[in-house]
């Protein structure tokens, strides 16, 4: 586009032919990179939490060394210092990760993802602690208080131990028994209907009882109380993993088939290279299904046949009246629970891990 001032005074021909210079361009304005989507944020170096549980945890300390107990009747309850010198303890050092969890990299941060619970587990066993050995306001020795527990597992540490290492033996075999006949059920009458006419109503009939209700019979049938416990926590486990891995294995698609036979596969590649792996998914939710019904049979075969195991301890103590025993007991049992339900997790994580992303339980 001309201007007024060509108009009136014509360039030179010179200036007037010469291409104009063109501005350069403004270089692009430098935007700021979106921060990453899930990209961990910093951790601080203070933690806030860590200190408020070591708070909590001195209280407890203090509250259990310099308010004396309340009188039971019959005794003084021990290891009341102990106790008192435990929580300090447990003070002490979730003081110390206070200032320096920042520095522990991962671990720090699982250490600061306890930080609620340290707390709540503190004020617990401070309100445990009032009512009962201080106030006595629960009514010994029905509610023993936490120091009680402390001298069950500092003085009959090798009977829980013995008794828990009778209870995993019988649970392992029973769980391993149950797992592999339910298993071989399930891709049976999954993959055949021969099978499946035969096995599959008697399934239906059998499986809802509970196993604890043919107890009076497999006394009958087995020789010993030990084996009897064995059959009826394998009979609870078999039944949730064979009902699940046949519904896993009737669950899968015909395309999968009809592709792995397009390339030639044989009836044995398509069980166990196509049909079994699509059903691990359902196999393990059954194994975690079979896992609470193994658990019940254990106890209650213990608590009536078996000479040793929790189950049998908690008979024991409670024979005796000593119920600080039998809370030890049921901590322990509650801690070998759920780390064989861990141990299942961590088993599912890594045969599935070709599913990860897809399973979401």
């Amino acid at each position: 586009m001309s201007t007024v001032a060509d108009h009136i005074l014509p360039a030179p021909n010179s200036v007037a032919e010469a291409p104009r210079a063109r501005r350069p361009a403004a270089p692009p304005a430098r935007v700021a990179a979106p921060a990453a989507f899930g990209a961990a944020r910093p951790i601080p170096a203070f933690w806030r939490t860590g200190l408020l549980a070591a708070a909590a945890w001195a209280a407890l300390g203090l509250l259990t060394y310099l308010w004396p107990n309340k009188p039971a009747g019959f005794s003084e309850w021990a290891f009341t210092e102990e106790f008192a010198i435990g929580a300090g303890a447990v003070a002490v050092l979730l003081a110390v990760l206070a200032f320096v969890a920042g520095a522990l990299g991962p671990v720090g941060h699982k250490v600061r993802r306890t930080g609620p619970w340290l707390v709540a587990i503190a004020a617990g066993l401070t309100v445990w602690e009032v009512f009962t050995a201080k106030l006595g306001t629960l009514p010994p020795p029905f509610f023993a208080p936490p120091q009680s527990l402390v001298e069950v597992y500092a003085t009959d540490w090798a009977r829980l131990l013995e008794s828990a290492g009778a209870s995993v033996r019988l649970l392992g075999l029973g769980i391993a028994i149950g797992a592999a006949a339910g298993f071989t059920t399930g891709v049976l009458i999954g993959w055949s209907r021969q099978a499946s006419y035969w096995i599959h109503p008697v399934l239906r009939i059998l499986g809802p009882v509970p196993t604890t209700a043919l107890l009076p019979v497999s006394f009958y049938f087995f020789p010993s109380s030990w084996s009897t416990a064995i059959f009826l926590i394998a009979l609870g486990t078999a039944f949730p993993v064979a009902i699940l891995t046949w519904s896993g294995v009737a669950g899968v698609h015909k395309n999968y088939y009809d592709v792995a036979r397009t390339m030639g596969a044989s009836p044995w590649f398509l069980v166990l290279r196509v049909a079994i792996p699509a059903a691990l998914p359902q196999v393990f939710v059954g194994l975690f299904m079979g896992l609470g019904a193994a658990f019940s049979t254990l106890v209650v075969a213990e608590m009536l046949g078996v000479k040793a195991g929790l189950g049998w301890y908690l008979t024991w103590a409670q024979g005796w009246a000593a119920y600080p025993n039998m809370y030890a007991a049921l901590i322990v049992m509650a801690l070998l629970f759920s780390g064989v339900i861990t141990l299942l997790f961590v088993l599912r994580d890594r045969v599935l891990s070709w599913q990860k992303g897809v399973v979401k339980w």
